[in-house]
């Protein structure tokens, strides 16, 4: 089977209209479109990029051992995410740390799925 690249990821979540605000509001993403009767939305995650990240309704999100999901979005200086998400309220899992490609922040969304934000 040939692997041609990320569709979309599908996030878990307890209550669409908090996770829109989360995804939207307060990690800037743009919603792509919402399907309100399936419970989903879809998020751009860059710039003439068709992968997306789909939240999607489902009671059980969040059941599991955390983290349930994780994900890492390339931004161009994780540091100073860091400090734009604070001051958006969103408090870092820890201080930014150095990985092989760069810096990274995680932060954990409204149901406990852990989102990074490494820097290229």
């Amino acid at each position: 089977m040939e692997i041609l690249g990320v569709d979309n990821v599908l996030v878990p979540v307890g209550e669409l209209g908090t996770a829109k605000h989360f995804y939207g509001a307060k990690l800037g993403l743009t919603m792509k479109f919402e399907v309100p009767e399936h419970g989903l939305a879809l998020f751009a995650t860059g710039k003439g990029e068709a992968p997306g990240i789909t939240v999607r309704t489902d009671l059980r999100a969040g059941q599991g051992t955390p983290p349930a999901m994780r994900l890492w979005l390339e931004v161009p200086d994780a540091r100073a995410a860091a400090e734009q998400l604070a001051e958006l309220g969103v408090t870092p899992l820890a201080a930014p740390f150095e990985v092989g490609t760069g810096w990274t922040v995680e932060i954990a969304d409204p149901r406990g799925d852990v989102i990074g934000r490494p820097t290229t």
